[in-house]
């Protein structure tokens, strides 16, 4: 038997912060970046170890971004972290479970905060040239 939470009956499952690798210096103890604020849009989860890379095949990252991501909702966000290439993957995989719908927390270094992005790849609309 499961135990029911009441605040999740009834504002619907927390959403989920997905840090897709850890930040640089977490191994030593010393992050080099804060992403504490990030916890006011979701619980933080860490995907990859801060070592992990792409180097010549892709398919070890991808299946584990899969096996990671296959909760992802559309509620949730990606705080895009680490290697590029990664990132990249990340957000596939993302667009591949939601149809092109996703959330991404965006830093903001002048007002030093993070800000929500919606992307919906499949958006119909005229594109401003």
């Amino acid at each position: 038997m499961t135990n029911l939470d009441y605040k999740e009956l009834k504002e619907g499952p927390q959403k989920i912060v997905y840090v897709i690798q850890e930040i640089p210096g977490t191994k030593e103890g010393r992050p080099k970046i804060n992403i504490m604020g990030a916890q006011k849009f979701g619980k933080i989860k860490v995907l990859l170890r801060e070592d992990s890379q792409m180097i010549f095949s892709p398919g070890p990252i991808i299946f584990e971004l899969r096996r990671l991501l296959k909760e992802y909702r559309s509620t949730d966000y990606l705080l895009l972290t680490g290697d590029p290439a990664i990132i990249g993957v990340a957000c596939s995989v993302v667009s591949d479970i939601t149809h092109g719908k996703y959330n991404l927390l965006k830093w903001d270094r002048q007002e030093r905060m993070y800000y929500p992005i919606s992307i919906n790849l499949y958006e119909k609309g005229e594109v401003d040239e």
